[in-house]
């Protein structure tokens, strides 16, 4: 292969590499735009949603490998998705008008605990994620080669954005989350249910969380610390783009429109029920 052959191929892995970055730290800002909190747990949540797929596809895979692989994502997301609004509920809730730092101290001790329980459970050694191909696959365009992963994670990734962009922009459950998290007090007086759309918040980050872990499994098996590298170049792309990122930022109003006509501080009870 010639260096234009070789510089094209790296382009793709690294696109590919990168959106899984891009996924993860999305994540992490889905939930600081809803509480202004960095989720240090996001990656171990993200992996237990990915180990629960994996099991549940290896039980069909046997049957029919296409409908097992499916289904098998279709449960570690709606699992991880409700994984994240239990945590948001049960755990994070406690901590609402807490020091900053306890609930940073929260989510460590959250991912400590996610990592321990999947130990418990499958094991540190590495397993295979059943996918729908080979994930050394590759096809030559103009005697390039391009691996097939690269290109449906990379695509797969973007997909995933677009449909976010649309939900914050179009529905009204993306309409209730950017009020909520620009001003819950406001959002409570005008009949937002502020706690539902937190834990609606955390159920998102997580499920999206989850797709990515899946696509870094399919490639590098799965472990329960392979975000554990991935989340530090995810917590660089948040703090170089901002937890105001261009995606984010236009699905959010201004705070300071809507800061002139905020009512008075509301109770925390009647802002989370």
């Amino acid at each position: 292969m010639n260096g234009f052959g070789t510089f094209v191929q790296l382009v793709a892995d690294g696109l590919a590499q990168g959106s899984l970055y891009a996924a993860l730290a999305l994540a992490i800002v889905l939930v600081n735009q809803a509480t202004g909190l960095i989720n240090f747990a996001q990656g171990g949540m993200a992996v237990l949603g990915s180990y629960i797929g994996m099991s549940v596809g290896n039980l069909l895979v046997p049957t029919n490998l296409i409908l097992g692989v499916l289904i098998g994502i279709i449960v570690a997301v709606a699992a991880s998705f409700g994984l994240g609004a239990l945590i948001e509920r049960f755990v994070m809730r406690r901590f609402q008008g807490g020091e900053e730092d306890t609930k940073v101290v929260a989510t460590i001790g959250l991912l400590t605990l996610i990592t321990g329980i999947i130990a418990l459970i499958w094991g540190y050694n590495f397993l295979p994620y059943p996918f729908f191909f080979n994930t050394g696959l590759s096809f030559t365009v103009g005697g390039i080669a391009i691996s097939l992963w690269s290109l449906t994670t990379f695509l797969t990734i973007v997909a995933l954005m677009i449909v976010l962009q649309l939900l914050f922009t179009r529905t009204k459950v993306g309409l209730g989350l950017r009020a909520v998290a620009d001003n819950p007090n406001s959002s409570a007086l005008s009949g937002i249910r502020v706690g539902r759309m937190l834990m609606i918040g955390w159920g998102l980050a997580a499920a999206l969380g989850t797709i990515a872990g899946i696509l870094l499994a399919a490639k590098a098996q799965l472990n329960p610390g392979n975000f554990d590298a991935i989340l530090v170049y995810a917590l660089a792309a948040v703090i170089i783009g901002g937890v105001d990122s261009p995606s984010a930022r236009s699905s959010r109003p201004s705070r300071s429109r809507c800061s002139r006509t905020s009512p008075a501080p509301m109770s925390p009870g009647s802002a989370t029920t």
